[in-house]
């Protein structure tokens, strides 16, 4: 049984190409939560997604799902529409189609990335054209934050949901042994944690310096249908201009992303092994 509770999966909704992907993407998971599909058009200061051809869209999207489906338009800021109207659904998920890459000069600033580390709500960003209908394989890299176990026991209830199995990375990027130590101890952990919930697994352990590049490589060896993140709601300076690993994974992924914002927690220390 899934421990998802909540019934409804949001779709904003423009003129392009990719947020119809993304809505398409979204028919087997709500087919599989029992889900609505809530489509949102915003009304940016320019013509709005026409609302008979949202109507008919929906018609389509129901048919295809056999799930409800319903429309909403709103006038605003997409991205600030989008967590308003969220906050108010609490939605499972919301499916995002993303059209164009994330550049620098544009991380200040009310964008889709910004959006997606300050949501409350898990959102599966969705960039490149061609995806499988269901999720066959969840790609989950490793780190040694606080917020992995978090991760892993996410990674379980959708493995456990799509009958996936689950692809554990870990990139080794320092020289330092005792840190070393601890990832592969880590990744073994986890593993382990995965195997005895009945879910397939496998690890891979790399060594390297650019993180994100080599945790894409990694899924595209393994078709991956979804990769699993956490994002941050704070960033520093530091990691504005030069960018997150998230950041970049959610910018360069044909992959579909799935985000999570971490719970928050009053102690700073690493993962604490099962």
């Amino acid at each position: 049984m899934s421990t998802f509770h909540t019934n409804c999966i949001l779709v904003p909704i423009d003129s392009t190409e990719q947020t119809i992907i993304a809505l398409q993407q979204s028919y087997n998971l709500a087919r599989l939560t029992n889900s609505k599909i809530v489509l949102l058009s915003v009304d940016e200061g320019v013509p709005p997604f026409v609302q008979t051809r949202l109507e008919d869209l929906a018609k389509e999207a129901s048919a295809a799902s056999g799930q409800q489906v319903e429309t909403m338009v709103r006038k605003g800021n997409v991205y600030e529409e989008i967590i308003t109207v969220a906050d108010v659904l609490n939605p499972l998920f919301i499916m995002i189609g993303l059209t164009s890459k994330i550049n620098i000069g544009k991380i200040i600033g009310k964008n889709a990335f910004k959006m997606v580390r300050e949501s409350k709500h898990p959102i599966i960003t969705i960039r490149g054209k061609e995806h499988h209908d269901g999720c066959k394989t969840i790609l989950l890299p490793l780190d040694l934050s606080k917020e992995t176990r978090e991760k892993v026991d996410k990674a379980i209830t959708l493995a456990k949901l799509f009958n996936a199995t689950i692809r554990v990375i870990s990139i080794l990027t320092s020289s330092d042994e005792f840190f070393e130590n601890r990832l592969i101890s880590l990744s073994n952990q986890v593993w382990k944690r995965i195997k005895e919930e009945g879910v397939k697994c496998t690890i891979k352990t790399l060594r390297g310096k650019d993180v994100p590049q080599m945790i894409l490589d990694y899924g595209d060896e393994v078709e991956a249908d979804l990769i699993l993140i956490m994002t941050k709601a704070e960033l520093s300076v530091r990691e504005f201009f030069i960018g997150t690993v998230a950041q970049r994974i959610i910018n360069e992924s044909e992959i579909p992303v799935l985000s999570y914002r971490p719970m928050e927690r009053k102690d700073t220390t690493v993962f604490i092994p099962y």
